[in-house]
């Protein structure tokens, strides 16, 4: 028996913020050149995103960015500053449990599944690091048994959601009652900073906050009347990207870097990627891509000669959401498994430092409904 996503819950931090708004602080920072404010608008404006979400409450205050002073990342002056990574990591700390419970709780919410039937915990992110963990806080906030096992997916970026949910298919391979919550939260936001660099620049574009769960379980008495059925997974490290997606610390945050190289390595790979997922198979139905930018999509679509309308649901999340790094991919499969005409196959990929595409095979179930 297969192991199944019998839900999927989400979770997003304070009110929506407009990506014009932020566009207008980034290139209202004291001392940018015109260069500099001519390059964030054509960035932001590529960037196919409305809104996106961030637990930096200064962002939240009011229509003028450059009056929300909160000291920490935003200065009286409206300079973007540039907090310590203890400081960053400490907002982690405070922050991430609860959007990761909120996720969580919707998730076992959605499919009618108590607490108290959680076997098995798999938490991921790349934004923030504490122990005891998210992990903990879960068990102790969500009631979950104090015996779960529990396996943190640390610092694999965007990609890490689908070897989350491998790790909870091959849990259930060995334990087919075992019932496993896996958890991604990510606070991008916390590590923005102000530059004239490109790549810095296009990294503000596109990141976000946002938390997402799934319970995943192939036990066959449990799940609601649709599910998501893990067929099978395959990983794929390309020949080039080592230098072009990367992910490292610093003294002023994390740091990411995303090359102008990215999207066309992702292009030129992921015939040879989507093959060695589906084999022989006939092409799936439906398909779940990762957006790392808009620019990703595209050369996805391109390279794969998809109907535009198959990343439907991949460009509504980064329109509304933004990139949120590992826990993307599942907003897209919530939306997917939320839609009553979707059926057949769907095909999910991601992509993480490296440059590596992660990807799963998955068959869209309908049974009866009670």
């Amino acid at each position: 028996m297969n192991a199944r996503i019998v839900s999927i819950g989400t979770a997003v931090p304070g009110p929506a913020v407009l990506q014009e708004r932020l566009q207008s602080f980034f290139a209202d920072q004291p001392g940018a050149s015109k260069l500099t404010k001519r390059l964030i608008s054509a960035v932001f404006d590529a960037a196919a995103i409305s809104t996106r979400h961030t637990v930096l409450s200064g962002f939240h205050s009011s229509s003028d960015l450059s009056s929300s002073a909160d000291g920490v990342f935003i200065g009286q002056d409206g300079e973007l500053l540039s907090p310590s990574t203890g400081v960053r990591n400490e907002l982690f700390r405070q922050q991430a449990p609860a959007l990761a419970e909120e996720a969580a709780r919707d998730a076992l919410a959605q499919g009618q599944v108590p607490a108290s039937s959680v076997t098995h915990l798999v938490t991921v992110s790349c934004t923030g690091f504490f122990a005891p963990g998210v992990d903990f806080h879960l068990i102790r906030d969500l009631g979950l048994p104090g015996c779960v096992e529990r396996v943190h997916l640390g610092f694999m970026g965007c990609a890490a959601a689908i070897p989350a949910l491998r790790t909870a298919a091959h849990i259930t391979a060995n334990q087919p009652e075992a019932v496993v919550l896996v958890v991604c939260v990510e606070l991008c936001s916390l590590h923005i900073r102000r530059s004239a660099d490109p790549e810095q620049i296009v990294a503000s574009s596109v990141f976000a906050d946002g938390a997402a769960a799934a319970v995943v379980t192939a036990d066959p008495a449990r799940g609601t009347h649709r599910t998501l059925r893990l067929e099978r997974f395959a990983t794929a490290l390309t020949e080039e990207g080592e230098t072009d997606m990367v992910w490292t610390i610093g003294d002023a945050g994390f740091t990411m870097r995303l090359s102008a190289e990215v999207p066309r390595i992702v292009g030129r790979e992921i015939q040879s990627a989507v093959k060695r997922l589906i084999g022989t198979s006939h092409s799936p139905s439906h398909w779940a891509v990762h957006p790392g930018g808009r620019s990703v999509l595209d050369r996805v679509e391109r390279g794969l000669a998809l109907d535009p309308a198959a990343l439907e649901h991949s460009r509504a999340v980064l329109r509304e959401r933004g990139n949120m790094s590992s826990a993307t991919i599942l907003f897209i499969l919530q939306r997917i498994l939320s839609d009553p005409e979707a059926t057949g196959s769907l095909a999910a990929l991601a992509f993480g430092p490296g440059l590596t595409v992660e990807s799963a095979l998955i068959s869209i179930d309908q049974r009866d409904a009670a």
